[in-house]
């Protein structure tokens, strides 16, 4: 006998009330109890749309016209309250600072407790339970802001769980996370699912990522329409994900661009159970030989120089320790390393937000001290983490427009540069939004914008493609690699390990306050020491590579990078 689902979309659509068009067509979708889901897809298919109505937040919270049927845990959902559907339905966010609400850990776990006038004995123990459950026992007195990004996304996973719910809905939960914690954090999610026995539904453009724990089904979704739904071995034989901005996994491609052909059984999405015969394992060995040596960097210049540079915050926290880095005129490098490693912390005393207590900063030979924030912005732009925390006008065209405007420029100048930027970063359409209608990977895109029509000397970004798709990432990214050849100085600070290994050839690596590595991004990722050191992840390459026998993994994953930049700048076929 079939189970009976506990989510089940019937020849569903969707219309927002302020839009032309409908955001779902003809959805038919059903999830079980126990199953474990990825929806994949680029920004603006529609996947966030169909969270929102698994979540209760449409029609609750955004209201429009629907088709079909929706029913969650037998009932009709549209008619459902937000409360109600959140005992059925748990939500982890991708921004987990927007989830808190209690003043310490154990507060904001108890806060569904609280609400339901639980008593407090019952409530203590239901608090221990989850916290046991999610590895946050030893943070419990801390305050939300204290904790890593790791442990702030096992909070929030607690904070849904006390609830008992029969679903978890995770959208795009490795966004803000180092490599390492992202890992950790699909680990949880997995073993979760296995001791709960719920419906596990995880929304991710990050395929690779969340494959590092094998799921039961993928979902693909194109401009509101699901085009796949089944296994994920399937899926990886064909060319969907490509065909639908959403990046496949690196081995996969590699074993694509060596000419092995994919099969269902030969488990291509879980990379310790791939099965490679001895003449497809020397296929990769021979399409390894035949590319050419990846070429070296160009010597360059010094533009900023950081000598001994210790920083300590206020409340006794121990940032920077004796940082020596040169960043080259003209270079694009990547900062990396786990959360909280000192990455940040170091971009603040660069751009004067911050300054170090020791040690000295020059910028193409001039003393850092001398100058001001506001001088400092002349020369080095910064864009941060955070987009709320930069964005200060209503109107996507204003803030564009804002640090033109404070420095003077007349009206005139300023069109034609915010609208030839909003362009390159794929905003144009939206020049007349308000930036309250932004996703958040929009938000994104606004900030960068911001900065780049400012045209500084030396740009530094904090994780700058953190929730963007693969089309809208290299959108970016292929633009900022455009502002590098002209001779502009990109900084990246990133968790993105494809992102370092494509676009940087160079990677400073800190852990715990320090430079632990500065090569090379295909040396650090071909070293376990320093991944593990770093929080950092190895790439899947350095795994296939060890499994076809090849001996330098290093110079496989370099001359895998070269090819695939060349593919996809001339939209090769594979």
């Amino acid at each position: 006998m079939e189970r009976e689902p506990i989510i089940s979309f019937e020849n569903f659509g969707f219309q927002y009330t302020a839009q032309a068009e409908p955001t779902l067509y003809d959805i038919n979708l059903q999830i079980h109890k126990g199953e474990k889901l990825l929806i994949a897809g680029p920004s603006g298919c529609g996947k966030s749309t169909l969270a929102h109505c698994i979540n209760g937040l449409i029609p609750n919270s955004y209201p429009g016209k629907t088709t079909g049927n929706l029913t969650i845990g037998g009932k009709d959902a549209l008619k459902m309250g937000l409360f109600d559907l959140s005992k059925i339905v748990g939500t982890v966010l991708q921004d987990s600072d927007s989830q808190f609400i209690g003043l310490t850990v154990a507060e904001d776990i108890a806060f569904a407790l609280e609400n339901d006038c639980v008593p407090t004995a019952q409530m203590h123990d239901q608090v221990a339970e989850i916290a046991r459950l999610v590895d946050v026992e030893q943070v419990m007195g801390h305050a939300p802001h204290e904790i890593s990004g790791g442990q702030k996304q096992r909070v929030g996973l607690g904070g849904v769980m006390v609830s008992h719910v029969d679903v978890l809905l995770f959208d795009e939960p490795l966004a803000n996370l180092d490599p390492a914690t992202g890992k950790q954090a699909i680990v949880l999610i997995d073993e979760i699912q296995k001791r709960t026995g719920c419906a596990v539904i995880i929304i991710e453009h990050r395929v690779e990522d969340v494959l590092y724990r094998s799921v039961d089904r993928v979902v693909l979704m194109s401009d509101g329409r699901i085009v796949y739904d089944g296994g994920p071995d399937e899926l990886l034989c064909r060319d969907l994900l490509q065909a639908g901005g959403i990046r496949e996994p690196l081995y996969v491609t590699a074993l694509k661009y060596a000419g092995v052909s994919l099969t269902p059984d030969m488990r291509p999405s879980y990379l310790p159970e791939l099965k490679l015969s001895e003449e497809q394992r020397g296929q990769v060995r021979a399409w390894f030989a035949r590319q050419p040596e990846a070429a070296q960097a160009p010597s360059r210049e010094v533009l900023l120089q950081a000598e001994n540079i210790d920083f300590t915050y206020e409340g006794g926290h121990h940032a920077l320790r004796g940082i020596n880095a040169k960043i080259h005129r003209g270079e694009m490098l990547s900062i990396v390393g786990t959360n909280g490693a000192g990455k940040s912390t170091f971009s603040k005393v660069i751009c004067g937000f911050e300054r170090q207590q020791k040690g000295s900063l020059t910028f193409a030979g001039q003393d850092l001290d001398a100058l001001s924030i506001k001088e400092r912005a002349d020369h080095i732009g910064y864009v941060m983490q955070n987009p709320n925390q930069m964005i200060s006008k209503t109107q996507i065209y204003d803030e564009v427009a804002l640090g033109l405007r404070n420095r003077g420029v007349t009206e005139e100048e300023i069109r034609p540069r915010v609208e030839k930027t909003l362009k390159i970063c794929g905003l144009y359409p939206f020049r007349n939004w308000p930036v309250s209608a932004l996703s958040y990977g929009q938000k994104k895109r606004v900030t960068i914008a911001s900065i780049l029509v400012l045209n500084p000397e030396m740009i530094l970004l904090d994780e700058p493609t953190a929730g963007q798709d693969l089309k809208h990432y290299t959108e970016i990214m292929d633009f900022l690699s455009e502002l590098n050849r002209q001779g502009m100085t990109v900084v990246l600070i990133t968790h993105d390990m494809h992102l370092m290994l494509e676009y940087t050839p160079r990677a400073i690596v800190f852990n715990a306050g320090q430079v632990i590595a500065d090569e090379s991004a295909a040396q650090v990722l071909n070293s376990p020491e320093i991944v593990e050191a770093a929080h950092l992840k190895e790439t899947s390459l350095y795994h296939l590579a060890g499994q076809c026998g090849i001996s330098d993994p290093e110079e496989f994953t370099r001359r895998f990078i070269a090819r695939d930049r060349e593919v996809r700048s001339h939209d090769e076929p594979v």
